[in-house]
């Protein structure tokens, strides 16, 4: 059975596992799912994820990051909590973080600020910076542009942007690009175009559990060990 990874999973969530978790840590075994890698979004998700990743510390790993849509007047005293984590516990890497636009404006120069703050985290610890952007992709390159390329590595997490997107994307640092279950909605083909015209080795594979689950599955809670049905989309786009 092939190995893989689930680069961003949210299956430490109690409000959608509690109580689940050993069943769904099995389910990534039988699944062939070796390593999954958990992203914080706020202050109140640090417990859930820390207490995941001790039911199989080698298996799933935390991230630590402050999530745009979790920023508001508020962002100075959550973003100082958020850093503090860095010197407490060992993360692989600064996310989830980045810009989102879709829902309202209001917020946006903060959410800059915290996202420039963050990457700053990530360059001076070496870490990959895992980037959620919706309605934000200008302002997002912005940011990045502000740091050194050959200090920026990490992933546009659930990409659903155009091949210029994607250009773009990769020359502002040793960038990849989170694939999930949107690869195999019925809608997404110009998803699956730029997909066949980006080199397999720019792609990692994602789930955003518990939401975006994939075909046939679509409606239902998404879990880390539907990993396998978004590779087998992109081997049938890639031909491989």
């Amino acid at each position: 059975m092939p190995e893989f990874i689930d680069t961003h999973s949210h299956i430490y969530d109690h409000n959608d596992f509690g109580g689940e978790e050993d069943s769904i840590i099995n389910n990534l075994t039988s699944a062939g799912i070796s390593h999954v890698f958990m992203p914080n979004t706020g202050t109140d998700s640090i417990a859930d994820v820390l207490a995941m990743e001790a039911r199989a510390p080698e298996k799933l790993h935390p991230l630590m990051g402050l999530h745009p849509e979790d920023v508001d007047n508020n962002y100075t005293a959550t973003l100082h909590t958020i850093l503090q984590q860095f010197d407490r516990h060992r993360y692989y890497g600064v996310g989830e973080v980045g810009i989102d636009l879709y829902w309202e404006q209001k917020y946006k120069k903060e959410q800059m600020k915290v996202f420039e703050a963050q990457t700053a985290v990530a360059v001076e610890k070496g870490l990959p910076l895992i980037i959620h952007c919706r309605n934000g992709f200008a302002e997002t390159v912005e940011i990045l542009r502000r740091f050194d390329k050959l200090k920026l590595r990490g992933i546009f997490h659930s990409f659903t942007g155009t091949a210029d997107e994607a250009e773009t994307i990769f020359s502002c640092g040793d960038f990849l690009i989170g694939v999930n279950g949107i690869v195999t909605f019925k809608k997404s083909e110009a998803l699956r175009k730029v997909i066949k015209e980006t080199a397999l080795e720019k792609i990692v594979l994602e789930t955003d559990s518990p939401y975006l689950s994939p075909e046939p599955l679509r409606g239902k809670r998404n879990e880390s060990a539907n990993i396998p049905l978004i590779a087998q989309k992109i081997a049938e786009i890639k031909d491989t």
